[in-house]
């Protein structure tokens, strides 16, 4: 999905030319982060705002804007004026399990949003308190099978990635451990370290520098392979569970009926955010894996997820509360 260098110079030296016939932007665009500070949303976020800013001219101001596991912000982003001064960071949660989960949806992501371009794909790290009597995965399955009912795992929210991850995990492992809901990563890592919650499966930004400093013990990764800032932490599926694969996507996304050429400009700010050395080193080390697609991979991505995500769902019988 990731575009040849020739179709990103072409798309970056087009987009000066859109902007002087259109105005655009006329004014800082908002960019809605829908989860609280802090989290890996927000670190992408802040970290391609700066570039994008500069590429279009006007400043990219970062709003966080959290609740819902992610809808209540990209629902104010497919509300908002169709003409690119508002666009979220959408994760896969949002985009491509929630409609599985409530016949309320409050917008349709396939219809009612105007992809701009996949930014980043993260894994998930599992990874426990220390005072669990876990070392490697199996130790973790085994206990929760001595105890079902009795460990708890948090999530960024009913519907979330990482809720989908641990309820994969679930069904995998074949394990009953309890959900607990969190307004997002940051707040469900901050009681995993605390202890109040057992276990947690978050994207590796969220749990990198907490796994690396010993003060929640990684387990297994969710990626195919193994990533390279934690080279000695298997895969999941290499620690028995099969099928166990997951990552969190994050794209951007404007209203549906953004003018096409905006949604051009602002993939070639996006696409620039991603070339700039600084950004793609600090997005790298903590974990993300740099995409950087067409619009149009990004729709064939939602789709693909929203189908393999529904059989988790459906399999779970998972419902928002």
């Amino acid at each position: 999905m990731t575009l040849s260098r020739r179709a990103v110079f072409g798309l970056m030296a087009a987009a000066p030319g859109i902007a002087l016939a259109q105005g655009f932007p006329a004014q800082p665009v908002r960019l809605v982060v829908p989860f609280p500070p802090g989290g890996p949303a927000d670190l992408i976020g802040r970290l391609i705002a700066r570039v994008m800013g500069e590429r279009l001219g006007k400043a990219v101001v970062v709003e966080n804007r959290s609740g819902a596991g992610g809808l209540v912000g990209i629902e104010a982003v497919a509300r908002a004026a169709p003409d690119g001064h508002v666009i979220g960071l959408a994760s896969s949660g949002v985009l491509a399990v929630q409609p599985h989960l409530t016949q309320q949806m409050p917008f349709d992501p396939q219809t009612e949003l105007a992809p701009i371009g996949l930014v980043l794909s993260v894994p998930q790290i599992l990874a426990v308190h220390p005072s669990v009597p876990a070392n490697t995965v199996a130790e973790l399955v085994a206990l929760a099978k001595a105890q079902p009912g009795r460990l708890s795992y948090g999530s960024a929210g009913i519907g979330s990635s990482l809720h989908m991850a641990g309820e994969l995990f679930k069904q995998r492992a074949g394990i009953d451990i309890v959900h607990v809901p969190y307004r997002g990563a940051a707040p469900a890592v901050t009681d995993a370290l605390a202890g109040r919650i057992q276990i947690l499966m978050a994207d590796v930004p969220a749990l990198l520098s907490h796994v690396r400093s010993g003060a929640l013990r990684g387990l297994g990764v969710t990626s195919a392979r193994r990533i390279e800032q934690l080279p000695d932490l298997p895969t999941m599926v290499e620690a028995g569970v099969p099928g166990m694969l997951s990552e969190t996507f994050y794209g951007l996304v404007s209203a549906a009926g953004t003018p096409p050429e905006r949604i051009a400009l602002l993939h070639a700010a996006m696409v620039a955010a991603l070339d700039d050395a600084e950004t793609r080193a600090a997005l790298a080390s903590q974990g993300g894996m740099i995409v950087a697609s067409t619009p149009q991979a990004f729709a064939s991505a939602v789709v693909e997820g929203a189908a393999r995500w529904g059989e988790v769902v459906r399999a779970g019988n998972i419902r928002l509360e």
